[in-house]
C-alpha cells in the first residue's frame, strides 16, 4: 500500500486493516513514509482534542512484592526488587492527590498492587474523593480481582478503570490472557470506561503481535489507546532483551492513532517524551509513589515525571493543555 493512498484512507476515516497496519508498523522507523504517517497521527489527535493535550497523574497507594510475576515489572516477587511492602497513611494519600490535582491534572489515577486488599483500597479512595472537587477525574488502576466488585469503584467515586491486556500476557506473566479481558468486560458493565494501551513494547515483539495488540484495543472502544515501551529493571532477566526507541515508540504510537476511530479522542504515551508527541501522543502522565518501572521506592525521586515537567513537553512541542477535568473520560 502505497503512503498516498494511507494517507487517502485516513483522511476519508475509512478503517485500516489488520494487513494495512502490520505494513505501517514494518516501515522503518527513521524512513520518510513513517514520518509521514507520524504527522498524519499528529494531525489526528490535534483535530479531536481541539489542540488540547492532557496530563493524567498516577498515585500509588502501596509498595509491596506481587506474586503475579509480570516479568516486566519491578513490583514481580521473581526479580526481587523489593522485598518488604509499604502503605502510604490516608493523610498522605489524600495530600498528594490535592497536590496534584492543584498542579494541573486532568486526571487521578490510583494504583495499586494486584493483591492490595480491596476493602483498605476503597476506604482509602473515598477519602481521596471527598477531599478533591467533585470535578475531578477518579481512574483506578487495580488487578483483575477488583472487577467482581466494578460497581463499589463506582459507588467509592472512580469514573474509570485502566486496564489492559498486555503483549505475551500468560507467558511473561501468569495472567491469563481471558481474565483480562473478563475483567475489562466487568468494568465496563458496571458503568467504568476503561482507558488501555499496547503495552510493554519490547524488540521480541512482532509488528503482527504489536498490530493485533493495537485492534483489539480499537475494538475495545476506549476512552484512549495509545502504546507505551517496556523500560528494562536493571538486574531481571528480561532486562537483556533490551529496549526499543523512543523513535520507534513514536511509529507505534502514530500507526496507534491511525487505526482508531475518531471516537477514541486520547492516544497515550508512556514514558513521557517529545518524541512521541511527535507521533499523536496527546496524553502522558505523572507519577508520585511507587512506579513498576522504577527501583526507587518513591519515582518522584527516579523516573517519575511531575505535571509541571509533562506541561513542559507539551509546550516545547506546542500544544496546549487542557484546564479542568479530562475530556477524554468525560466524553465517553
Amino acid at each position: 500500500m502505497e503512503i498516498h493512498d494511507i494517507i487517502k484512507k485516513s483522511r476519508n476515516r475509512e478503517p485500516f486493516s489488520r494487513e494495512e497496519v502490520v505494513a505501517m508498523l514494518a516501515l522503518p522507523a527513521d524512513s520518510l513514509n513513517s514520518y509521514v504517517l507520524m504527522g498524519e497521527a499528529a494531525r489526528i489527535s490535534r483535530e479531536v482534542s481541539a489542540n488540547r493535550a492532557e496530563i493524567h497523574a498516577q498515585l500509588a497507594l502501596n509498595l509491596a512484592p506481587c506474586p503475579k510475576d509480570c516479568l516486566f515489572c519491578s513490583f514481580a516477587v521473581a526479580n526481587g526488587i523489593f522485598s518488604t511492602s509499604t502503605v502510604a497513611s490516608p493523610e498522605d494519600a489524600v495530600r498528594q492527590a490535592r497536590q496534584l490535582e492543584n498542579d494541573g491534572a486532568n486526571a487521578l489515577y490510583i494504583m495499586v498492587t494486584a493483591n492490595f486488599d480491596l476493602g483498605a483500597y476503597l476506604e482509602m479512595s473515598k477519602e481521596i474523593r471527598r477531599n478533591l472537587r467533585p470535578e475531578t477525574v477518579l481512574i483506578a488502576n487495580v488487578g483483575d480481582d477488583y472487577a467482581s466488585s466494578a460497581r463499589a469503584l463506582v459507588a467509592a467515586g472512580f469514573r474509570g478503570v485502566y486496564h489492559a491486556i498486555r503483549l505475551r500476557e500468560g507467558t511473561d506473566t501468569t495472567i491469563s490472557t481471558t481474565r483480562r479481558f473478563e475483567s475489562i468486560r466487568m468494568f465496563q458493565d458496571a458503568g467504568l470506561s476503561i482507558g488501555t494501551c499496547v503495552e510493554p513494547v519490547g524488540p521480541e515483539h512482532t509488528n503482527e503481535e504489536v498490530a493485533d495488540m493495537i485492534m483489539f484495543t480499537a475494538f475495545l472502544d476506549p476512552s484512549f489507546s495509545g502504546a507505551a515501551r517496556r523500560i528494562s529493571i536493571p538486574g531481571t532477566a528480561m532486562a537483556a532483551r533490551g529496549m526499543i526507541s523512543e523513535l520507534r515508540m513514536a511509529q507505534i504510537v502514530a500507526v496507534t492513532r491511525l487505526a482508531m476511530p475518531r471516537s477514541v479522542t486520547g492516544n497515550c504515551s508512556h514514558e513521557p517524551g517529545a518524541i512521541p508527541i511527535m507521533g499523536g501522543a496527546n496524553l502522558l502522565w505523572a507519577e508520585v509513589g511507587a512506579n513498576p518501572r522504577d527501583t526507587a521506592e518513591r519515582t518522584e525521586t527516579g523516573r517519575g515525571h511531575s505535571v509541571a515537567a509533562v506541561r513542559q513537553l507539551f509546550t516545547e512541542t506546542e500544544w496546549r493543555t487542557l484546564d479542568g477535568p479530562s475530556s477524554f473520560f468525560r466524553t465517553r
